[in-house]
């Protein structure tokens, strides 16, 4: 399924995205399900049960152009979990760059390499990304598959990893570059309000049975700026899982965003930093493309 969040009169509230119909079914108008993401995130399979049995009534269908789409979590609880340089010719492009300030000379990094993006940066598909917020001007663009917590877990193997997993949604990991060199971390480059694009939707897990088969591509203006496969990976979503829960207890709707690959911004030589006007658009199937303007 491709759950969305949206809105209209009546209010904020979750919904089914059929594409076929090119509807939304409100899912709030035919069952006692939570109107936030997060909440029915955390039902699990009884959740996505009743879920589908309200799609198969055929009714309280809503044209998809009539409502509002936010992102699928508008506002998550914590902190979205990231991955820096955790595509191999990306995490050469970015040591090469000059911009990268982290610890070690290689590029290629021996563990993941982890951080965080502040929840006020999350925007919706559609929504403009403020560069004019970065004083630095040196916004860039950074797409990335997503992967949504769903059942609790600390100390989570490998080998049970993908059963904690709810679903996928794509972020662009927007980027103020010089600040990200500059205070030599990564947290206020990559946290600025609206830095956060998500979704436009989350695709279920059993939607997605070999994630290492998705491939995501990225343009800038209609030009492709990024395309690889998820299987390029370094650390992979199985190992990421581990690492993280190894620390942390990991719980539904949390968010890991994996890693970007080659083709951003500061890979060029001038580096090609978004301006207003400009159009990001990453697409990952079946999720979808993630689309937003640069004002």
């Amino acid at each position: 399924m491709r759950l969305v969040t949206f809105s209209d009169a009546k209010g904020m509230r979750i919904g089914v995205h059929d594409i076929e119909s090119n509807t939304v079914v409100d899912l709030a108008a035919l069952s006692r399900l939570p109107k936030d993401m997060t909440s029915f995130i955390a039902l699990g399979k009884n959740g996505l049960k009743r879920a589908r049995a309200a799609v198969k009534t055929g009714e309280a269908q809503l044209p998809f152009a009539s409502v509002k789409l936010h992102a699928p979590i508008p506002r998550p609880t914590k902190n979205i979990l990231c991955v820096g340089k955790n595509y191999h010719e990306h995490a050469k492009e970015f040591h090469n760059s000059g911009f990268d300030a982290s610890a070690g000379k290689d590029a290629i990094p021996e563990v993941p390499i982890m951080f965080t993006k502040w929840p006020n940066s999350v925007i919706a598909q559609g929504e403009p990304i403020p560069s004019y917020l970065d004083y630095t001007n040196s916004t860039d663009y950074e797409g990335e598959l997503t992967v949504v917590i769903g059942e609790a877990g600390r100390g989570i193997a490998k080998k049970d990893a993908f059963d904690h997993v709810y679903g996928y949604t794509i972020i662009n990991d927007a980027t103020a570059r010089t600040l990200q060199n500059r205070h030599k971390q990564w947290f206020l480059g990559k946290s600025l309000d609206g830095y956060c694009p998500m979704g436009p939707c989350i695709v279920t897990a059993d939607e997605v049975p070999d994630v290492n088969k998705l491939h995501l591509t990225t343009r800038v203006n209609g030009e492709v700026r990024q395309d690889a496969s998820v299987s390029d990976l370094i650390f992979d979503v199985p190992t990421l899982i581990e690492t993280l829960s190894r620390v942390m207890t990991l719980e539904p709707g949390d968010l890991i965003a994996t890693g970007t690959c080659a083709g951003v911004g500061i890979g060029f030589n001038p580096p090609k930093f978004l301006k207003k006007g400009d159009r990001v658009a990453i697409t990952i199937e079946p999720v979808g493309t993630l689309e937003n303007p640069v004002e």
